[in-house]
């Protein structure tokens, strides 16, 4: 028996593929595209939450020396100064505003360690960074340079102010923009400005100024 050729049967046609190739094609190039903006979002975040973890811990930080102020006098280039803090503008070549003075509750257990529990501590911008100082001994040498730990980084501006009356508390306009005095303030405010976040505002209330 003779069997007839099939006339329906026939292969993909040269256009029939090629049309079969830029689909995949346009697929293949839409689904790069969805996959890097998910890698690039994913970074994004990724650099922005780390960025955010950073100015939790500067602000931890910054409350925790703040809030163990003690009215101690500091000794600069061996000289004995009466006040007790001293914030604004020239203070610790501070790019912007600065703040110094001294805290307490620095661990040493047992006293075993050659310093006692009080630390003179600064603040200050400088190329954009937020700069925490500190030594190991509240009253230096004639010459000693503090230990320098950044904070942060691409900060604009760093502000401080000062409550010296209870009236002043809901009147942040009538806060002093520096500070040198052997009292301690009611309160003190900081105010950053970041190039991530924004301009960032704390207020501190001082027990020991009250």
């Amino acid at each position: 028996m003779i069997s007839m050729p099939n006339s329906h049967r026939r292969g993909f046609t040269l256009i029939e593929i090629m049309v079969a190739m830029a689909i995949f094609t346009l697929i293949g190039l839409a689904s790069t595209g969805v996959l890097n903006s998910v890698i690039n979002s994913d970074q994004l975040s990724s650099e922005r939450f780390a960025k955010l973890e950073e100015l939790q811990r500067a602000m931890l930080t910054i409350e925790r020396d703040i809030l163990q102020i003690v009215p101690r006098a500091l000794r600069v280039n061996g000289e004995p100064v009466s006040a007790v803090i001293s914030g604004g503008e020239d203070v610790l070549n501070s790019d912007a505003d600065g703040l110094g003075f001294v805290r307490a509750g620095w661990h040493n257990p047992q006293m075993l360690l050659p310093r006692s529990t009080l630390q003179a501590i600064g603040y200050r911008l400088q190329e954009e960074q937020l700069q925490r100082l500190y030594g190991n001994y509240v009253d230096n040498v004639i010459g000693y340079e503090p230990k320098i730990k950044i904070l942060l980084s691409d900060i604009e501006d760093f502000r401080v102010s000062f409550l010296t009356e209870v009236e002043q508390l809901e009147k942040p306009e009538e806060w002093e923009e520096s500070y040198s005095n052997a009292n301690i303030p009611i309160a003190i405010s900081i105010t950053l400005v970041s190039k991530t976040f924004g301009e960032i505002r704390r207020e501190f209330i001082l027990a020991n100024g009250i």
